[in-house]
């Protein structure tokens, strides 16, 4: 279950291209279009089944989440934001500085007192596996019994059943539309919607280009794996579901996941692996270390040693291709996740094997 190890939930962080949100970008994207109206107090927003209402724009955030701290940095909130938690890798480079100063409580999971400790007039939250019905930080009810309001990041709510033990099973198949709802309702309630605006426009284009680029490229239907990591590196593996932010990237980029189930990260054999026979394998590179297999090394050590993974073709082509461990998730960095899998499939083209019958690679539900 990678949510309660400070989950997904990257040596090429694809040198971030960043999310290229300098000021003068925003403002010029902003000027292009109409102004938005400004908010209007009080503002009732409905949020994965509870009704939020906020009387003025929040001055103190707690953020739980590595996207969601990212998300109010890039609205230009960072003055906002009374304290962080939940990182996986470092900031991106263009918050850096503006990070520097923000106080983070935990790495990992923080304490319900940490939290409330800070005075929050909102906590963004982007898992219900910290804040919901069996939050490891706290419910929502919580929160809202002192008055805090908890916006939960859309992403990880519509669609998904996180009612189990794991890390939740999506009824529908996740699309970048809930980020930008989730930017959109951001920039609401802080009344910098022309931010948003031009926010989810620059991430839409980039989505465009991604697409463009792999337009001329043999991907149509191309078989891929997309691993997380392991607990054992020589055990079964994280892999991607065909319903979670993976599953976007292939959709978009016109490739097939090999991996057939909904459930957002189930573990699966190299064996199983091996029979679906992805043409190209994705591998997920982090600065965290719970695991060996957290290291993109690693995972390139032990394909290239494992009796069963390392006679897969696309083993011994070296048909890899490195995103960061955030963009395989719901979050501000999905869209590195599409750039960098686009560039990678472009890069291999010459390699990727012509014949795509389901002999080639059919497919797998552990």
């Amino acid at each position: 279950m990678l949510s309660a190890l400070a989950l997904p939930r990257r040596g090429r962080l694809l040198r971030l291209a960043g999310i290229a949100l300098g000021a003068g970008l925003m403002l010029s994207s902003a000027m292009a279009r109409p102004a938005a109206e400004p908010t209007r107090y009080p503002l009732h927003i409905r949020n994965c089944g509870l009704d939020l209402t906020f009387p003025k724009a929040p001055r103190r955030v707690v953020s739980i989440g590595q996207s969601e701290t990212e998300i109010l940095y890039a609205l230009g909130l960072g003055d906002r934001i009374a304290g962080t938690a939940l990182w996986v890798e470092p900031v991106l480079p263009q918050f850096a500085e503006e990070n520097a100063r923000v106080p983070r409580l935990a790495d990992n999971d923080p304490s319900f007192e940490s939290v409330v400790g800070k005075e929050p007039d909102l906590v963004t939250v982007q898992l219900e596996w910290h804040v919901g019905p069996r939050g490891r930080v706290g419910r929502r009810e919580q929160f809202t019994d002192l008055g805090i309001p908890t916006y939960i990041s859309p992403s990880d709510c519509t669609g998904k059943d996180n009612s189990g033990s794991g890390d939740g099973v999506r009824s529908q198949p996740y699309t970048m539309e809930l980020l930008y709802q989730e930017i959109q309702d951001l920039a609401a309630i802080f009344d910098v919607q022309d931010r948003g605006a031009a926010l989810v426009a620059q991430l839409r284009k980039r989505e465009a280009d991604a697409v463009a680029a792999v337009a001329s490229v043999r991907a149509q239907g191309l078989p891929v794996v997309f691993w997380f990591s392991s607990r054992d590196v020589k055990g079964d593996a994280f892999v991607a579901g065909t319903n979670g932010a993976p599953g976007y990237i292939a959709r978009l980029l016109g490739l097939r996941n090999v991996i057939q189930t909904t459930e957002e990260w189930p573990t699966v054999s190299w064996e199983a692996i091996a029979t679906a026979n992805p043409s190209v394998i994705v591998m997920g590179e982090m600065t965290r270390r719970r695991f060996p297999a957290d290291d993109v090394n690693v995972k390139r050590q032990f394909l290239e040693a494992d009796p069963v993974a390392s006679q897969m073709p696309a083993v011994r082509a070296r048909r890899f291709v490195v995103v960061g461990a955030q963009s395989m998730n719901p979050t501000l960095r999905t869209i590195d996740g599409i750039e960098a899998v686009a560039r990678g499939i472009q890069d291999l083209e010459k390699q990727i094997p012509a014949d795509r019958s389901p002999a080639q690679g059919s497919g797998t539900k552990p």
